[in-house]
């Protein structure tokens, strides 16, 4: 891995470390319960707009994993 890619990731797992992300998944959770409820969407453009924020809240959500996933593969292919 080169040193731009692995700066890349230290930055980001630093970032994940801190209390604001915490902080930050917490308000996601909190986020995505009433999100999830299809029953009180009225229409289809309601509800493709609630699909856009369900796929950003969760893409957020597991940021931290895919980022240790690619990590750790990215470390397996330099070995």
């Amino acid at each position: 891995m080169d040193n731009e890619l692995q700066k890349y990731y230290e930055d980001r797992f630093s970032m994940m470390a801190t209390q604001g992300w915490l902080d930050l998944m917490d308000d996601i959770d909190n986020m995505i319960g009433p999100l999830n409820n299809i029953s009180a969407i009225p229409g289809e453009k309601e509800l493709q707009f609630k699909k856009g924020e369900m796929s950003i809240l969760t893409w957020l959500k597991t940021l931290k994993q895919a980022s240790e996933l690619a990590y750790e593969g990215l470390n397996e292919k330099n070995l």
